[in-house]
């Protein structure tokens, strides 16, 4: 009897052993799985939202300075997101959005072009005004025709150079020569004998100037802000009363890949943010 028990007891002890090392086996490779899938969360993405985002920034080009430095800002705080700058007339862009160019976001120097999106459908809400400029006739600083105020941008053999009929600085600069048609002492052909002046049709208003610069012409309608940038260019100063005020306005795209981004980037760069940079250039708030 005593043998049969002995015989019992030592299987148990056995039986316990085995089961004892099959559970010792099998605890590392849980505690490891545990520990492969809590790596895997933590590398995973936090949300969609933390993808690579690029934009497409179409801008007119009297907001190159302002878009440069508006750049690196606003990838630094808004990590992920890369900004491609193209610069370039409204008109231009405008035709260039309308004919499927993935621009995300549309800066227009003026409130037409972008509205002509708006009525087309291809933007996804209504312009936002982010800005204002004012007009000034830049020359050469040498100033070889002596030009001494607007009235001489009449005179016979000044070469004018301006930008194309379609161009918004184009636009502006003839209300402001109808304007300045009505000031005394202005000649009552003044409209007319400008626009005889007129040599050259440049892609835009950073053409005008860079043409200016280089002592080409003689004179040109240009924006304070682009005036403000060139070194090379001297102003003749405009009658406040005859002066005409550019509105700035932005749209987003339908096209954008990816829409909420591009809002975002406009609700900033209409912002006390872009705002700040804007005026560093010499740009006015829209509600100025």
């Amino acid at each position: 009897m005593r043998s049969g028990l002995t015989v019992f007891v030592a299987v148990f002890a056995l039986v316990l052993a085995a089961c004892s090392s099959s559970g010792a086996s099998t605890a590392p490779s849980v505690a490891a799985s545990a520990s492969q899938a809590s790596s895997a969360r933590s590398t995973a993405p936090a949300s969609p939202s933390g993808a690579a985002v690029e934009l497409e920034i179409y801008g007119a080009a009297s907001l190159k300075g302002a878009l440069d430095a508006v750049k690196p800002v606003y990838e630094a705080s808004h990590p992920g997101v890369t900004l491609v700058m193209s610069t370039d007339a409204s008109s231009a862009l405008e035709t260039k959005i309308e004919q499927g160019a993935p621009a995300s976001v549309f800066l227009s120097a003026d409130t037409t072009n972008p509205q002509k999106l708006v009525d087309k459908g291809l933007t996804t809400g209504p312009p936002v005004n982010f800005a204002k400029n004012i007009l000034t006739v830049i020359v050469p600083i040498a100033n070889p025709a002596k030009i001494k105020t607007p009235a001489d941008l009449a005179k016979p053999a000044v070469k004018i150079i301006a930008a194309g009929d379609a161009v918004p600085i184009t636009k502006y600069a003839n209300m402001l020569v109808a304007n300045l048609a009505k000031q005394p002492g202005y000649p009552a052909n003044f409209v007319a004998a400008y626009n005889a002046n007129v040599v050259s049709k440049e892609d835009n208003v950073k053409a005008v100037v860079a043409k200016l610069e280089l002592g080409v012409g003689d004179a040109g309608v240009a924006y304070v802000t682009d005036a403000k940038a060139s070194t090379k260019v001297a102003t003749v100063d405009v009658p406040p009363t005859a002066n005409v005020v550019a509105t700035y306005a932005g749209v987003v795209s339908k096209a954008s890949p990816n829409t909420t981004a591009a809002n975002d980037f406009l609700t900033w760069f209409a912002g006390p943010d872009g705002q700040a940079i804007l005026s560093g250039f010499g740009f006015k708030p829209p509600s100025a």
